[in-house]
């Protein structure tokens, strides 16, 4: 492998990625990979393993299915990376919203049976929020940060908000809210000239105000888990700077619930930081598109199957 560790960085992808079939080849190649599947059929008392690779798509787009699925996958990828190479330590590691918590494991900070439950609750939470009080989200394209801060500003009111949620590169920005609101920010995104403004297809209103009825139980989850200190620097979403003990891990998760996912500045730092490779471990290559409109320099190697496997060495 003619990867540098200190100018490496791992990154694990969130929600959106998934797929059917994820893992499965991985599995079958890898006996460090089928182990982690069966670990998590065990501890979760359902095969996952059959959804993720057999679907029915309805039952892997349940967030209580996607996300433990696709922490599930990348812990994979991860524990064969380090089976084949074991002296590799990177330099840093971050995750995109869920891919936080898969960041956190991968960094020692969690053990895997913790993250999994931790990820499995996050899960029933935000469906619970979403059913609760539905909300909708949008991509919103060739907008800058500052336009879409006043946009969500006089699209919302006191009961119908709406704010950026991800800020995932330069040109493409998530916004989340209550559906009303979103539905008029679109509106005036288009007007002051957005290439493109996008309904996703959810219910859930992620990193906005209206995860505010779970965050609570979310705090004392977090609170109740084992988190410790990482072996590797994490990058938080939050504060998109690098974090190394367990009080600075539990507020980002935390936080991250209402919060922005700060991706182009996570990208940004780890760049100034000196990482010019970027390795997404897990289900397909979103968070390498977006790296590419970041950090246009740097080079993006998705992790996902044997064949990915294979092209490193």
């Amino acid at each position: 492998m003619k990867l540098e560790p200190a100018s490496t960085g791992l990154v694990f992808p969130g929600q959106g990625s998934q797929a059917i079939g994820m893992g499965r080849e991985l599995a079958q190649h890898f006996p460090a990979a089928r182990s982690v599947f069966d670990e998590a059929d065990a501890a979760l008392g359902i095969s996952l393993s059959a959804v993720m690779w057999e679907g029915p798509e309805s039952a892997l787009n349940d967030t209580l299915n996607t996300q433990p699925a696709l922490f599930v996958h990348s812990l994979a990828v991860y524990q064969v990376f380090k089976s084949l190479y074991p002296e590799f330590q990177p330099s840093i590691l971050a995750g995109h919203s869920l891919g936080q918590l898969s960041a956190l494991c991968a960094g020692g900070a969690l053990a895997f049976r913790d993250g999994l439950m931790l990820v499995r609750r996050r899960g029933e939470l935000m469906k619970r929020a979403g059913e609760a009080n539905p909300g909708g989200m949008a991509a919103i394209l060739n907008l800058d940060i500052a336009t879409l801060e006043r946009i969500c500003a006089s699209a919302s009111t006191a009961d119908e908000p709406v704010q950026v949620a991800n800020d995932n590169c330069p040109g493409q920005v998530v916004i989340s809210g209550a559906k009303a609101a979103v539905e008029r920010a679109m509106v005036l995104a288009k007007e002051a000239g957005a290439r493109r403004a996008v309904p996703l297809a959810v219910s859930i209103a992620a990193h906005s105000s209206l995860m505010a009825s779970i965050q609570a139980d979310w705090d004392a989850a977090v609170s109740a888990a084992h988190v410790g200190d990482t072996q590797i620097p994490i990058i938080g979403n939050v504060s998109a700077t690098l974090m190394l003990t367990a009080a600075d891990l539990r507020e980002d998760i935390q936080r991250q619930m209402q919060s922005r996912v700060h991706w182009t500045e996570t990208i940004e730092n780890a760049s100034r930081g000196g990482v010019t490779t970027f390795i997404e471990m897990g289900t397909g290559t979103v968070l390498l598109g977006l790296i590419r409109r970041i950090a246009a320099d740097a080079t993006g190697l998705p992790l996902g199957t044997p064949a990915d496997f294979s092209a490193l060495e």
